[in-house]
């Protein structure tokens, strides 16, 4: 009979691993451990192995918090350990932890990102069953061998998404996750996972060429200066642009080596700060990324003041298809690589345009 495949369950807290609070509320307790036990059946799916690397709630999370858990997974990959991992986490700061991990690992082995809406004192939880669907998607043979073109991946509800394309789309709703472009990469159907498209992932090639084909290890800095800290700033209407006007005038003041706009409609901003952009934008990468979080920004349709045109020819960067909480992160580990101007870093972003 064959090995059962080896699966690794990384745990960093979240409402999936919460218990009774002292106000009558919950907070984060519970541990890896604790989490594979509640899930019946789940041995006969794979041989799985636990450990506790957090036990926070997602939003207290930070970019080294999630490098550290792509380090252990390398680690556990260079010692022949797991045929794959599955982390869980909250679902706050989902989609970009898993983006974050998709940018940062190889894809050697599947990685499936998972969490809960419900915590474990709510009627109809849906911890343990968002952990099977991970752990079986994890130890699935196709997924398996088509890791690398996965990438990492989010299950719940038997849905499995893309790191690229998956976004929460509710704060509240159980089933909160969707792709809202692409759809998901595949579904859980009985004891089956049944993959219906792979995602486009060209901007992982042109990352790791610009960025030197970095082992996760290497993501981490150890002093302030070069952190690649990044502003996200989001327009709406009427906005004067005072964060932007400070940022422009002392940037190093406020410790940010780069902005990302969250931009209207297509790549938009009010005219009236396009000259307050153009400044900044001369002094630390500006990246422009669609606010509404799903679609493209368009290239060429608009030429007034501050639309898409305007703010290119400015020197302002266009994520293109990404979101504004995803072009942080990518945008992040660029500058902390050196790599988020010139040839390189261009080629990145024309991936995701």
């Amino acid at each position: 009979m064959t090995d059962k495949p080896r699966i690794a369950v990384l745990a960093l807290g979240g409402t999936i691993a919460m218990v009774k609070g002292e106000q009558g509320g919950v907070r984060p307790g519970l541990g890896a451990d604790d989490l594979v036990a509640a899930v019946p059946g789940l041995e006969n799916f794979a041989t799985v192995t636990a450990e506790t690397v957090k036990t926070v709630g997602s939003s207290d999370l930070t970019v080294d918090d999630v490098l550290a858990v792509a380090v252990r997974i390398e680690d556990l990959v260079a010692e022949g350990a797991v045929d794959g991992v599955v982390v869980t986490q909250g679902t706050d700061t989902m989609e970009e932890s898993a983006f974050l991990l998709d940018l940062a690992l190889d894809g050697r082995v599947p990685v499936v990102v998972t969490g809960a809406m419900r915590n474990p004192l709510s009627v109809s939880h849906d911890g343990p069953g968002n952990l099977l669907a991970a752990v079986m998607t994890a130890a699935d043979p196709e997924v398996r061998r088509r890791s690398a073109e996965l990438g990492v991946l989010v299950v719940l509800l038997d849905s499995i998404h893309a790191a690229i394309d998956v976004a929460k789309a509710s704060p509240h709703r159980i089933d909160a996750f969707a792709s809202p472009v692409a759809g998901p990469v595949g579904v859980l159907v009985e004891d089956r996972v049944r993959l219906l498209s792979i995602p486009n992932r060209a901007y992982k090639p042109a990352f790791d060429t610009a960025t030197g084909h970095r082992p996760a290890a290497a993501w981490t800095v150890g002093d302030a200066k070069g952190r690649g800290t990044v502003a996200l700033i989001t327009l709406g209407l009427g906005e004067p642009g005072g964060l932007l006007a400070a940022l422009a005038e002392d940037p190093w003041h406020y410790g940010y080596d780069g902005v990302v706009l969250g931009a209207m409609g297509g790549g938009h901003t009010p005219s009236w700060v396009a000259d307050t952009v153009e400044s900044l934008a001369r002094q630390m990468p500006v990246v422009m990324a669609p606010r509404i979080q799903s679609g493209f920004l368009l290239q060429s349709t608009y030429e007034r003041g501050g639309s898409e045109i305007d703010l290119i020819r400015r020197g302002v960067v266009s994520a293109g298809r990404l979101p504004p909480l995803k072009a942080r992160l990518l945008l992040t580990l660029l500058l902390r690589a050196e790599a988020a101007s010139g040839a390189t870093a261009k080629a990145v972003w024309d991936t995701l345009n």
